[in-house]
């Protein structure tokens, strides 16, 4: 099965990068000029700070047009064929490699935030993608995260990675066809691979998010404990992990944890209380800060004694909050209302869904800067060459071979991406 579906992917590019199944899907084909992306040799390093210095000259740009498939199951409904043309440029010096995308982005909006609905009179969040009825017709756009992300193969470990790239793992959804071959109904899971030993560095950028301490989230992949964890005990073939988390022995889908720090990166705001007290548990914001107007997030130091956001103690049966020292009534104030239409405004007060927080550990090898111009997204981001990993989930690019690649883009979604696989890089001598 798996020497046959080798075969159909890599004659049909029918393998999605993020969320798919592993049969019947297909890919728009690549509109590039090249494929390759030559890093060029500096002796003066950029300043990640948003703007394209001109040192950024002396490299060669790669165009590529990461765009939106359709697997056939429907989960990509309303993006298909939807294309995010971008640019990517590299340099290196003895420690770093660095990295400038840019692409246009006509819309950069608050993600998710807490909204009031006055007719149920509970608190709720904008959806993170588009909303269709039953004809296809758009009910509400989604208010999600743009992000950027990069799949590298650690080690050569995964064979598929060479002809594949980012399509050598798959993301699966309901129903799914298992390492076996056999559709399974009724699980899901994330990104895995196709041996014990395969393992693919995932550098994730969510901007709205990570970009605020100014960093990627480096993560990996690996084959989620293989058949006998997804298809015997109910294990959802997860093989995306956090850099630092670890697999135990013998295996299980608990992965342990590495890193002690307990705040790791941007939280949600979120936490469930009893209406009035006792009635039904309903979730509301965990975090306000009353009064505040167009707030895109709150920062984790915002929560701590002293900060300027307020835990959340309560909630009525109409929708009022009680925080430390106050209550915040939202009914008859539109600044707490969502739009009724398809577009994207929110009300000014409405709340911020997440904290920010420091990566740390593992997580935090990859430097970002970016910057929304009301046009599109400038990203400058570095990674050390060989960074201090030991439980191989980042690639070395150290001794300066060829690397091959995989870029998605996300516009204001949840999983709904572009993809370009088939990407090389190479470095100058």
């Amino acid at each position: 099965m798996k020497t046959s579906l080798t075969i159909f992917l890599f004659v049909a590019f029918a393998v999605l990068f993020v969320y798919c199944t592993k049969n019947a899907q297909v890919v728009a084909p690549a509109n590039l000029s090249t494929n390759e992306l030559l890093s060029y040799k500096t002796g003066t390093a950029p300043t990640l700070d948003g703007v394209v210095d001109p040192i950024w000259d002396n490299a060669t740009k790669l165009n590529v047009l990461p765009t939106v498939p359709d697997p056939g199951n429907g989960l990509f409904a309303g993006y298909q064929g939807t294309q995010y043309p971008a640019t990517i440029r590299s340099m290196y010096d003895d420690k770093y490699i660095y990295f400038l995308a840019e692409w246009n982005d006509p819309s950069n909006y608050q993600v998710q935030p807490w909204y009031f609905n006055p007719t149920t009179k509970l608190w709720a969040q904008r959806g993170n993608a588009r909303s269709f009825d039953v004809n296809g017709n758009l009910v509400k756009d989604g208010m999600g995260q743009d992000q950027f992300a990069m799949l590298w193969n650690i080690d050569n470990s995964t064979p598929k990675f060479i002809t594949q790239t980012c399509y050598a793992s798959c993301h699966i959804f309901n129903p799914y066809r298992n390492f076996a071959g056999v559709m399974v109904p009724n699980k899901s899971g994330n990104h895995y691979t196709n041996g014990a030993n395969e393992k693919i560095d995932m550098w994730w950028c969510h901007l709205n998010k990570d970009l605020v301490t100014n960093q990627f989230d480096d993560q990996y992949q690996d084959w989620a404990g293989g058949p006998s964890v997804t298809d015997t005990v109910g294990g959802s073939g997860n093989g995306r992990h956090a850099d630092d988390l670890i697999p135990p022995t013998p295996f299980t889908t608990s992965y342990v944890n590495t890193n002690t720090n307990a705040n790791n990166g941007a939280f949600n705001n979120s936490q469930s209380l009893k209406l009035d007290g006792t009635g039904a548990s309903v979730n509301v914001p965990k975090w306000v800060v009353p009064n505040a107007t167009g707030q895109l997030y709150y920062l984790a130091t915002d929560t701590l004694a002293g900060g300027k956001a307020l835990k959340v103690t309560g909630v009525s049966s109409t929708g009022v909050l009680t925080y430390v020292g106050g209550t915040l009534d939202p009914n008859g104030a539109a600044e707490y209302l969502d739009n009724t239409g398809t577009g994207t405004t929110i009300g000014t007060k409405c709340i911020p869904s997440f904290i920010a927080a420091p990566l740390s550990g593992g997580r935090s090898d990859i430097a970002a800067t970016g910057k929304y111009t009301g046009t599109g997204w400038i990203l400058e981001f570095k990674r050390a060459l060989k960074t201090g990993d030991v439980l191989k989930q980042d690639i070395d690019f150290s001794n300066l071979s060829d690397q091959p690649f995989g870029v998605a883009i996300f516009n204001t979604s949840n999983y709904q991406h572009g993809i370009q696989p088939n990407l090389l890089l190479k470095f100058q001598k």
